[in-house]
Formats: C-alpha cells, structure tokens, sequence
C-alpha cells in the first residue's frame, strides 16, 4: 500500500496575509498545490524550491513565517 506524506510551505505577502502551498509525496511522486489560487504541478526535484518560487511570482509571498 502507498503511503502519502504532506508538508507545506508557507509565506506571507506585503499584506501579512499567509499563502500556503503543499507538497504531496506519494511513493517517488511529488505534487504541488497552491492552497490560495488551486496551482498544482509535478515536480519530481526540488519540490519545496517549486513551491517557493510560485508564491514569490504569483502571490508576492516571500516573507518566511520562521525567521528563515
């Protein structure tokens, strides 16, 4: 049987509203999807740095919640 695993990245915009977009791990598979505009992409490399940059380009969201 399959396990999926989820985690998620989250940013703030120059609004201090919070975006989140969550990274779905089933088996070698990874996908994608922006909680705020319903985005979702495979990505089988890098995929929290895919996340990353959709909520930097699409929603303007780059301040990291954890001080990172």
């Amino acid at each position: 049987m399959l396990q999926i695993n989820t985690s998620k990245v989250s940013r703030w915009d120059q609004h201090g509203r919070e975006h989140v977009v969550r990274v779905q791990r089933k088996g070698a598979q990874r996908t994608i999807v922006c909680d705020t505009c319903g985005w979702k992409k495979n990505a089988q490399f890098l995929p929290w740095l895919k996340a990353e940059e959709h909520l930097a380009e699409a929603h303007q969201a780059t301040v990291d919640p954890s001080g990172g």
